[in-house]
């Protein structure tokens, strides 16, 4: 490449994350879901349009996967250990058992409606079994749902995406062979040496960062995300799931207590969101929009097979010994949402040799496409009717926290909704635990400083200084209020999170 088809390159790849970044804002406006607009990108540029050409399927295969690893080492360090750490087993249950059911449960509709053999319909369920770290990540942390809803979903995202590869691997091998007991051994081997691997790699790495002064503080998120990086390689290079070891790597390192912690966040936000317009522009080259059209009635069948029984079916046949709620599992067969990673799999079989598999890439990318626009956005419509999100969802309180390092304290941000149980409270009737107090209250655009008596209104925004070991405690007490108003205790109310 000589140095003009450099520039020309940067400058078109500059063009296309800045009309990526703006068409997001506008997808967000419209309630679709930013990847929808990101595939629609590669297309428009792709052969069919624009006129440039990609179809090295091999190649999309490893950008796709880097893509995918950066998502998840994302994911880990924006995961919050409290909100998942009474997950881990339905979620690994979710994983495991789920996946089983849910490529049996394709594979057989796959057969029956589209007449595929057997390597075809077990390849299309394994490639669709797997739920979408990026489409969870970026969809879900938009809606006011129980935490345990969305961690639930979310280490799920994080967690699955080991059997499905194993699975499609197999099922890529010409000619097909197939032994239960190696693939369920190879299914423990990839969940338990990946996790291993993730968790060492986390915590020595946290050890490490606690006990060295970097020169800049830059270098703190560069490290944190590098290592999460390091986790995922390390996993792969001894054939274990290194998705799985970078999604806890970030978990470890995003709760450890680090330096720079909102400088960390931010950075690996960023990084998340360049992977993901990165690898759903690259998908939307992949294909040829003129070839989608015959993929149209099939990936509808499928899509239907997958979400109205084979997901309802692996939700319910992998969580019922958990005691969740029917409406939270009514929920969790819904949302779960697919999008680049059964794209980045349906290569795989392509890259083998597969016959037929270069259809497999067409349905799947149009089911990806036509159910994200179905399930995205009715995704909080269904957890209204569900009653997982209260009609007065201006009783939820929705904090940030900004870490001040030095003092081990954290900076919390709250919007007091309009109907809030806050509304009229003052300043002293909180009763906010230890050292926590309101440094700032913004009023209609009018910064001040509160006194005691100062009453709070519907519509203000505090800023909240706490320390890092009272802030469970703070946000308890601040929910305890948003629902039931400064009598909260006298109702039995105590804020404990959803």
């Amino acid at each position: 490449m000589s140095l003009h088809e450099l520039y020309l390159a940067l400058l078109a790849g500059g063009v296309v994350l800045l009309a990526s970044i703006v068409a997001t804002r506008f997808a967000s406006r419209a309630g679709l879901p930013s990847l929808l607009v990101f595939l629609a990108l590669g297309v428009l540029i792709g052969e069919d349009v624009l006129g440039v050409q990609f179809d090295d399927a091999l190649l999309a295969q490893n950008l796709g996967t880097a893509a995918l690893a950066m998502i998840l080492v994302e994911g880990g360090l924006t995961t919050r250990w409290p909100d998942v750490r009474r997950l881990v087993a339905p979620a690994a249950a979710l994983a495991t058992v789920g996946v089983v059911l849910s490529v049996a449960v394709t594979a057989l509709g796959a057969h029956l409606l589209l007449g595929f053999d057997l390597q075809l319909s077990l390849l299309l369920g394994a490639i669709v079994a797997s739920t979408d770290a990026a489409a969870v990540f970026s969809v879900l942390r938009t809606l006011p749902l129980p935490r345990r809803i969305r961690g639930l979903l979310e280490a799920e995202s994080g967690f699955n995406d080991a059997p499905t590869v194993l699975l499609v691997l197999l099922f890529s091998t010409v000619p097909l062979r197939f032994d239960g007991l190696a693939v369920a051994a190879g299914i423990v081997y990839q969940l338990a040496v990946g996790a291993a691997v993730g968790l060492v790699i986390g915590r020595l790495g946290a050890m490490t960062l606690h006990r060295i002064a970097l020169p800049a503080s830059g270098l703190y998120p560069l490290a944190t995300f590098g290592l999460g990086i390091v986790a995922f390689a390390a996993g792969g290079a001894v054939h274990a799931s290194g998705f799985l070891a970078a999604y806890l790597a970030g978990v470890v390192l995003a709760n450890a207590g680090l330096p720079h912690r909102s400088a960390t966040r931010s950075f690996a936000e960023g990084v998340g969101w360049l992977a993901q317009i990165g690898l759903f522009v690259l998908l939307g080259l992949l294909v040829t929009p003129s070839e989608l059209p015959a993929a149209v009635l099939p990936a509808l069948g499928i899509g239907l097979v997958l979400l109205l029984l084979a997901r309802p079916l692996s939700v319910m046949g992998s969580v019922a010994g958990f005691r969740i709620p029917w409406r939270e599992q009514a929920f969790l067969s819904w949302a779960g949402l697919r999008g680049a990673v059964p794209i980045v799999l349906a290569t795989f079989p392509i890259v083998q040799g597969v016959p037929g598999s270069a259809r497999l890439l067409d349905i799947v990318f149009v089911l990806v496409v036509i159910f994200t626009l179905v399930q995205g956005p009715s995704l909080h419509v269904l957890a209204r009717a569900l009653g997982l999100v209260r009609a007065d969802t201006a009783r939820e309180v929705h904090v940030e926290s900004a870490p001040l390092d030095v003092l081990d304290a954290e900076m919390l941000t709250l919007a007091i909704p309009e109907k809030s149980g806050l509304h009229y409270v003052s300043v002293l009737e909180l009763r906010l635990p230890g050292p926590s107090m309101i440094t700032l209250v913004i009023r209609e655009g009018r910064t001040f400083v509160p006194q005691p008596h100062t009453k709070l209104l519907g519509g203000d925004t505090l800023i909240i200084v706490t320390t890092s070991a009272h802030r469970e405690d703070t946000e308890r007490r601040l929910r305890a209020i948003s629902r039931r108003g400064k009598l909260a205790r006298w109702f039995g109310e105590h804020g404990e999170p959803d």
